[in-house]
């Protein structure tokens, strides 16, 4: 039987100040630098549900929503959405905050995929997940329509054989 874990489990912060090297001209933070980051607390996210090594396999879309300026810091929450045989789904939100003028904004969501792998680097089986709250529980059930969607732009699934997706569209067998 497989071991079962929950979302709260591979929970991960990670917060960073945005420094001069960490900016464009325009003194605001660069977007590589961010995906970095959010590539790292990830990571560990993933590290931490499975207990192994991992690799990063897929990054959604990430959309900058507000510039993120020198001197804010950057708070970035990661956990597990949803765990397959070897890959997991991982769900991000990064909040900049102005400490000094005490304002705090969501910049940007974004869900990133890894596997887990042994040491030669062969995928390898990972925990189950069991969502808890609300909102753990609706991420949970949307992750297999987003690994369906991933796997097909990634044309590793044929889009008449994502059945979830097919739900979606209400289209026919």
């Amino acid at each position: 039987m497989k071991k079962i874990k929950n979302c709260k489990d591979s929970y991960v912060t990670m917060t960073e100040l945005v420094l001069p090297n960490d900016t464009n001209g325009l003194d605001n933070l660069m977007g590589g630098r961010l995906m970095h980051w959010m590539d790292i607390a990830a990571a560990i996210a993933a590290q931490k549900h499975s207990n192994r090594i991992v690799v990063t396999a897929s990054v959604d879309n990430i959309s900058f929503s507000e510039p993120i300026r020198k001197g804010n810091t950057v708070t970035i929450s990661a956990f597990v959405t949803r765990a397959f045989s070897s890959s997991m789904e991982v769900y991000l939100e990064v909040v900049a905050e102005d400490i000094p003028a005490d304002k705090k904004v969501h910049t940007n969501r974004a869900f990133f995929t890894f596997v887990a792998v042994d040491q030669s680097g062969k995928p390898i089986d990972i925990p189950q997940l069991e969502p808890e709250t609300d909102f753990e529980k609706e991420l949970y059930e949307g992750a297999l329509r987003r690994r369906q969607l991933r796997l097909v732009l990634g044309k590793r699934m044929k889009p008449s054989e994502a059945k979830e997706l097919r739900s979606i569209f209400d289209m026919e067998d």
